[in-house]
């Protein structure tokens, strides 16, 4: 198959119109979106136009695990983070997207996001590449609960931190700074007494392998690829694009600012993600 056009010849075509005449010209389109596409849903994301981290990046599985003091922080400011992130409710792309499965066009979507709004807005075939946050693992015998059963856990540990509120940060944080955690209590499992952890594959932890070897069927099969609201600097969806690159076909985006793939597009429209989508919503 021949290999797509990169976007910097191309460049005219830079518009909603054209992500059009893109999408309608495929049917077995995989999705890739990343933390803008839920940014109108009120849920801050990591980075600025440049690709570059916008504050501290997040904690690591190797921290997590191997700190007490760090998982007390963790979830005192998930606690706080989690009264506004657990309400959030789908944004016009979710919905578009959800509307490109319902044409029959969307083979698959693949999203970096753990706030599982695409499903909420409809969309059925979703792979949560980094997991989910709406649910809590243990992980020394498995067992699972939802986060909001687990926010009432903390809520009754630590009655005294109802009180504190902060600003949103990326993925049900909150920027809560100058506040001394070394009381605040993190219930453990129940089952085994084992430490939890949010179901989500934290920085420094692999995406399970069944998981990803899904991902790459589907992109083997498809006639195109859209990536919405990510600048790719994360490998685990990088990889992906790189991988329908190698295959040749075209490779459109929707992200304000710039991508690791930009050298790999046939098409890139820089415009909030439920804009550049919106006309989805009118067919």
């Amino acid at each position: 198959m021949a290999q797509a056009t990169p976007a910097a010849y191309i460049s005219a075509m830079v518009t909603p119109a054209a992500l059009k005449s893109f999408i309608a010209g495929h049917h077995r389109i995989v999705v890739l979106t990343g933390a803008g596409c839920s940014t109108n849903s009120g849920i801050p994301d990591y980075r600025d136009t440049d690709g570059q981290w916008k504050r501290t990046p997040p904690v690591t599985y190797q921290a997590f695990m191997g700190s007490e003091e760090t998982r007390r922080r963790y979830w005192a400011r998930s606690m706080v983070g989690w009264r506004r992130f657990g309400r959030a409710q789908p944004n016009g792309a979710h919905h578009a997207l959800a509307r490109l499965e319902g044409q029959g066009r969307c083979a698959l979507l693949v999203t970096q996001n753990v706030d599982r709004l695409h499903q909420a807005a409809g969309t059925s075939n979703v792979i949560d590449l980094h997991g989910r946050l709406d649910r809590v693992r243990c992980m020394g015998c498995g067992a699972t609960l939802s986060r909001a059963e687990f926010q009432d856990e903390l809520a009754c540990a630590n009655p005294h931190w109802l009180a504190h509120d902060a600003a949103d940060a990326p993925d049900g944080d909150a920027d809560l700074e100058g506040v001394d955690f070394t009381r605040f209590v993190v219930p453990a499992c129940r089952a085994c007494g084992g430490i939890l952890k949010p179901d989500v594959v934290f920085f420094g932890e692999t995406v399970p392998r069944d998981i990803v070897a899904s991902a790459r069927e589907h992109v083997d099969h498809a006639d195109a690829m859209l990536v919405v609201g990510t600048s790719l600097m994360v490998y685990s969806g990088f990889r992906f694009v790189r991988a329908a690159a190698d295959r040749g076909i075209p490779i459109a985006a929707v992200n304000l600012g710039r991508t690791r793939a930009d050298d790999l597009l046939s098409l890139k429209v820089e415009a909030p993600c439920d804009e550049a989508l919106a006309f989805l919503l009118q067919e």
